[in-house]
């Protein structure tokens, strides 16, 4: 099947300073993928490019089947983009918010699409509540609600769960993934790397610059990193001795163990032999996603400082 995203080379340009670097990314219809990177990495200002809410300064490409350039007006028509920050209006109702999006797309049969996008999302108790009353996780829902009335085929989500519950996003993930099973194809940045495990594929972008692509088990595959477990009594306080050493990505405190990092086997060797505790046992442990992260940053140049 053709790719829903199909970008290359994507660039975008603030004065003197790029905010996303020669990006390439192809997304098949109904697979949800996790945007990943630290703040002002450029997640957002890709996500806009997307949907045609931003023109690039370079590359090209399709999304929907329509060129990111000519066709910007039939794109924004389908496709669904929920903000960062929280969109609609706080002193009207859920449903009142919702026909009023459904009119902004002309949708016929304004009061059905409603209720029925009410009923999908489990807000039929809550209709009539201010928006302004709801709790994060229950605005989160009303505004994935707005973002489906029109039916698109591409779901464009900029970090939907940050500061929500755990429970609210479990319940939110579900959706996302009943979602692709229709066939909606879903790009979601999330911190989370919990998320991102959840996300059938992940690209990583780093100070404008996409740095890994693929699954989570291939990223963290192809990352070369080796890894380590400290436990023991004091184990946990290693972190700050050991996360100078050379060649060491992390040393990280988790709980009552320490986990330490590195592409290099030696270094790990090297690091563990200034441990002269011997009640501390050390374990080989896989990478984590969180690991390959930290490590990919670390190998990337801050722009905003760059520039």
């Amino acid at each position: 099947m053709s790719a829903i995203i199909d970008v290359k080379g994507l660039v975008k340009r603030y004065g003197a300073r790029t905010v996303v670097d020669q990006v390439d990314l192809a997304i098949e219809p109904g697979r949800i993928c996790g945007f990943l990177g630290p703040n002002g990495s450029g997640k957002t200002t890709t996500l806009r490019m997307i949907c045609g809410l931003l023109t690039p300064d370079g590359g090209s490409g399709t999304v929907l089947g329509e060129d990111i350039i000519e066709g910007r007006d039939v794109i924004k028509r389908q496709t669904g983009y929920m903000t960062q920050r929280f969109g609609l209006y706080e002193d009207l109702t859920i449903a009142e918010n919702l026909q009023f999006v459904a009119q902004l797309y002309e949708l016929p049969h304004v009061s059905r699409v409603v209720d029925e996008a009410i009923d999908r999302l489990g807000l039929g108790d809550r209709r009539n509540q201010l928006a302004g009353a709801l709790s994060g996780g229950w605005k989160q829902r009303m505004a994935l609600a707005a973002c489906v009335l029109h039916q698109p085929k591409l779901l464009l989500l900029d970090e939907p769960t940050a500061g929500v519950d755990p429970k609210a996003r479990r319940t939110f993930w579900d959706e996302i993934h009943a979602l692709a099973a229709q066939g909606i194809t879903v790009l979601v940045s999330t911190h989370y790397m919990d998320e991102a495990e959840r996300c059938h594929e992940i690209a990583y972008i780093a100070y404008a610059k996409l740095m890994a692509r693929g699954t989570a088990a291939e990223i963290v595959a192809r990352s070369g990193l080796h890894a380590l477990v400290a436990t023991g009594e004091g184990a946990d306080k290693l972190a700050p001795k050991l996360s100078g050493l050379p060649g060491i990505t992390a040393a990280a405190a988790f709980g009552a163990t320490l986990h330490l990092c590195s592409p290099d086997e030696a270094a790990l060797q090297r690091a563990i032999a200034t441990v002269t505790d011997r009640n501390i046992k050390w374990r080989e442990t896989p990478p984590t996603l969180e690991d390959v992260f930290i490590h990919l940053m670390g190998q990337a140049t801050d722009n905003m400082v760059a520039a």
